[in-house]
């Protein structure tokens, strides 16, 4: 797959940002031609949900325009509450049953009307805990939320071409950059705004993935909170103290506090797949996402989890177009652009 043509835009809306990548792969490796991340629209997403499509419609409008592309086809990913991603032991049986069984195992796992989601799997053939079971990695998609980003992406004159999540997209940023690092069981994270993606690959295989309801937003709501001020303020104090400009000191003593929730949170996934995968000790996490840039936040995640933590490079391994990036912005933008970059590696058609 990775040197079949790539035609895609890949397109990441986040709570915080929206981010475009447009890339071309060859046998010789895959170059990032260009990228364009804008603010999401002002309360356009609340909650995790998209509550004004038109306004995020306007903004890939304006986006499009400045990618300069005659590229139409998107690939976008869900994440959140919209979509649901579980490892699941079904019966061993013939591989090519497995489809038509799937639903029916699929049921009492998803606390969705079964009728009311998109149903998608893969067979971790790598990862077997039972020669009596097949264990597989079960991705459920509530349906009116798929709708709604084709909607979304439609409006703007372009086409839904592939509806990814944005935890896999993460992973496949990773092994585009990585390989597959036989023998190894690494972490991925990627630290958003409302939502932090938490993912463990084995030998180059996604075995576990979660979405964390944690971000750069609990900063600022904490800052909010705490000293009185509106949400705007709060997150102007928060990008002046992670920047190193003078801050009071009431917001460094925060933002260290609300270090041990975010880490916490990581933890807990963490805890949650060492218990259900005795055996298989995560070796190293790659961080990644615009929180990550909060001051000491990467530290405290390593000395509180025990792992190695070091920076997600989406750029390792693919090159960055010189003719219309400089250096200078593609280290702007290195922190936020991971998940667009791996659905800008995916191929219309891809599971």
């Amino acid at each position: 797959m990775f040197f079949q043509s790539k035609k895609l835009i890949g397109l990441d809306i986040g709570t915080a940002n929206i981010k475009m990548a447009e890339l071309d792969v060859s046998r010789k490796g895959a170059v990032l031609n260009n990228f364009v991340i804008m603010p999401t629209p002002s309360r356009a997403i609340n909650g995790g949900e998209i509550s004004d499509p038109a306004a995020i419609s306007d903004t890939l409008k304006a986006m499009i325009g400045n990618l300069k592309t005659k590229r139409k086809m998107v690939s976008v990913a869900l994440w959140g509450t919209s979509v649901i991603t579980k490892r699941i032991a079904i019966p061993l049986m013939d591989e090519k049953l497995v489809a038509g069984q799937i639903r029916w195992e699929a049921e009492q796992y998803i606390p969705f009307d079964i009728n009311e989601v998109n149903i998608d799997y893969k067979i971790l053939k790598q990862f077997q805990t039972s020669p009596e079971t097949m264990d597989i990695l079960l991705v459920a998609a509530r349906q009116d939320i798929a709708f709604l980003y084709q909607d979304i992406v439609q409006s703007a004159g372009l086409e839904c071409s592939v509806i990814d999540v944005s935890g896999f997209a993460l992973a496949n940023c990773y092994l585009n950059n990585w390989g597959s690092q036989k023998g190894q069981t690494v972490a991925l994270l990627n630290l958003g705004a409302a939502i932090s993606n938490f993912i463990v690959i084995e030998n180059g295989e996604v075995i576990f993935c979660r979405d964390i309801p944690a971000g750069g937003l609990t900063y600022t709501t904490e800052i909010h909170k705490s000293m009185g001020m509106s949400m705007e303020e709060a997150e102007a104090m928060k990008i002046s103290a992670c920047t190193g400009r003078a801050t009071p000191e009431d917001v460094t003593r925060i933002i260290s506090q609300t270090h041990e929730m975010i880490a916490e949170e990581v933890q807990s996934s963490l805890d949650f797949f060492v218990n259900t995968t005795p055996g298989l000790p995560v070796q190293q996490c790659f961080v990644t996402g615009g929180a990550s840039r909060t001051l000491g936040l990467i530290p405290y995640i390593s000395k509180h989890t025990k792992l190695a933590c070091e920076g997600l490079d989406p750029f390792r391994t693919i090159k960055v177009s010189d003719k219309v990036m400089s250096s200078d912005y593609a280290a702007e933008i290195r922190d936020f652009a991971a998940i667009a970059i791996g659905l800008g590696l995916r191929s219309p058609g891809d599971g």
